[in-house]
């Protein structure tokens, strides 16, 4: 039997003509494997058909869906895991799990070797490769585009040569990923920073200039995690892609940034993310009735480093997996109901209730029932103040 690659295979371009040229290259088989995340767009089965048309021996298409949400999608939730504070991690949530059913598959089909088809400027690469590392070792990575310097145009040259069934005319002006969680896009015009975004580019959310009357859900947690919108019982996919459509038609969760890539470059993206941030704005303020202050001002450092940990491709780490403990354990009474309302562009929470909820009205009130003795502040005010009330009249007497 003779040598096999497993490709990444996303149905487009690159990795079609990747397919053929591999199996030139490197004297081996090809095997494509797609994945499904969630990201709308072609059949599966239309994937299937083209890759094996492409001259693939196999071609394997994984519905992991399900698998991505519950697995990725709600530990970033739980950890409120915004990339420089506003970015819902998208691609970076991925990747991890088409690496698991690429190194499944080349397990299966006997693969010395893995392909992917990221370029040598992104993360991307960074995630792939670090993550098959991690899971095997031992498994050997080509990247064409990266390390053959292999082009748009080469590539499309190289289709048209070979008659494969590819559609090279429709040229997006944009690079483009997706799945449920949300959607990245970058280069063409936008990488003139003083560009604006046109709505040609969004396509999950509509614009949120345009007036519409607001929409208001409640959201059930059950221990940090999403289990029924408006009373209706829904799995983690069904929340996000409820809320992404829900979210989405008020134009929440768009974002235009320039951020630090891993390999030390800014780059400009411009996000939609609908459903992950109206469901990260609802559970960050569930956590802020359910969860003891010391605990709260500490998860916050944590859900700084997990998302940054992931962003940098180390999802199969010794320190992601022992922050996943901590964060688990902060989710224990992460219970309750909170409402909100979509408008604009925004999500806003407009109540919250809870049997878990530390708050306590008759300690929070001015009014009759207060149970909180203000007698007792005085002297803590006084103790609290002391180390710095002492520095002061030092720093006075030396002046």
């Amino acid at each position: 039997m003779s040598d096999r690659v497993v490709l990444a295979y996303s149905g487009g371009l690159d990795t079609s003509v990747g397919i053929g040229w591999i199996a030139e290259e490197t004297g081996a088989e090809v095997v494509a494997v797609a994945v499904d995340v969630g990201q709308g767009g072609e059949d599966m089965d239309t994937i299937r058909k083209r890759a094996l048309e492409c001259g693939a021996v196999e071609a394997v298409v994984a519905d992991a869906r399900d698998e991505f949400a519950e697995q990725y999608c709600l530990p970033a939730l739980q950890a409120n895991a915004l990339y420089m504070d506003r970015y819902p991690l998208v691609s970076a949530l991925s990747r991890p799990v088409i690496v698991k059913h690429l190194v499944e598959a080349a397990k299966y089909h006997g693969a010395s070797t893995v392909s992917h088809g990221c370029t040598g400027k992104g993360n991307d690469q960074v995630r792939f490769e670090v993550g098959i590392g991690a899971l095997a070792p031992d498994l050997k990575v080509i990247a064409p585009v990266r390390d053959f310097a292999w082009t748009r145009e080469k590539a499309i040259a190289w289709a048209e040569e070979r008659n494969l069934p590819i559609d090279v005319s429709k040229k997006s002006p944009y690079s483009i990923d997706q799945n449920v969680w949300g959607r990245a896009v970058e280069t063409g015009f936008l990488e003139d920073i003083w560009n604006a975004p046109i709505e040609d580019v969004y396509s999950y959310t509509a614009n949120p200039v345009e007036p519409r009357d607001p929409d208001e859900l409640v959201i059930t947690f059950d221990k940090g995690v999403p289990v029924a919108i408006d009373g209706e019982t829904v799995t983690v996919l069904q929340a996000i892609q409820e809320l992404n459509r829900r979210a989405g038609a008020h134009g929440v969760g768009r974002l235009d940034m320039v951020e630090d890539r891993l390999v030390g470059i800014k780059s400009r993206e411009v996000y939609e993310a609908p459903g992950a941030i109206a469901l990260i704005t609802a559970h960050q303020e569930l956590e802020n009735v359910t969860v003891e202050r010391d605990l709260a001002r500490f998860k916050r450092t944590v859900e700084q480093r997990w998302g940054e940990l992931v962003y940098d491709g180390l999802w199969f780490s010794p320190l992601k997996d022992a922050l996943d403990t901590f964060i688990a354990k902060t989710q224990e009474h992460v219970t309750g109901d909170v409402r909100l309302t979509l408008h604009g562009g925004r999500a806003v929470v407009t109540g919250r209730r809870s049997e878990q909820s530390l708050y306590d009205f008759n300690l929070a009130t001015y009014d009759e029932g207060d149970s909180f003795d203000q007698s007792l502040a005085k002297g803590f005010v006084q103790l609290w103040g002391l180390p710095s009330k002492i520095a002061a009249k030092r720093d006075q007497a030396h002046h």
